[in-house]
């Protein structure tokens, strides 16, 4: 029985392919908690999964000479987010790298959520999601939220003609397109920059 758990888990893992992120409430369907544990403790022991952190693993990408490929962030918070299609939307220091505004990588990447608070520790960098309110979720999963939360990350009074051309180059016509769509969601301050992008 447990084998054949562990099978339906293993090839559950291969069918969504390298990279996928998952907890053990992705498998609660083909048998009970325990046997679901059980089952992915073997899959790591046998070096077919990797555990990122307590009730997390990912079915890592591999490169040919560096081995193991670090995991996906974004991937890691849709999968701590749930099964339930919560939203995600990367915010703060992340969401300004994202759009190359900033070039460090922040110790803590923080994402907002519709769902509950969790942070998880992976290896040296710490992952959060933070319920925030609906009028943030609101453009979550497009390019105007990604933009919101790094200029928001960035302040006012930081926002220069430097930062606009950098905008200008990595967005397309259809993002700009969307940035205007979705003006309601932005502060005011943010739909000024909205329009000045257009140019």
């Amino acid at each position: 029985m447990a084998q054949s758990i562990e099978n339906k888990i293993a090839s559950r893992i291969h069918s969504k392919g390298a990279g996928w992120v998952f907890t053990p409430n992705h498998f609660l369907d083909l048998g009970s908690r325990t046997a679901v544990a059980q089952s992915l403790v073997r899959l790591v022991r046998a070096g077919k999964i990797r555990r990122l952190a307590q009730g997390l693993y990912d079915y890592p990408e591999k490169h040919p000479t560096l081995g193991d490929l670090p995991p996906n962030y974004e991937r890691i918070a849709q999968a701590l987010a749930g099964r339930d299609n919560l939203r995600i939307q990367p915010s703060g220091a992340y969401a300004a790298n994202l759009l190359g505004l900033t070039e460090q990588v922040p110790a803590k990447i923080v994402f907002l959520t519709d769902g509950s608070n969790r942070t998880v520790q992976i290896n040296k960098q710490q992952l959060a999601l933070k319920r925030t309110t609906p009028k943030n979720m609101a453009t979550a999963g497009k390019v105007s939220g990604l933009v919101i939360q790094a200029l928001r990350y960035l302040g006012q009074n930081n926002v220069d003609d430097k930062i606009i051309e950098v905008l200008k180059k990595r967005l397309s016509s259809g993002d700009k397109r969307q940035l205007i769509n979705d003006l309601r969601f932005a502060p005011v301050w943010i739909g000024i920059i909205f329009r000045k992008l257009q140019g």
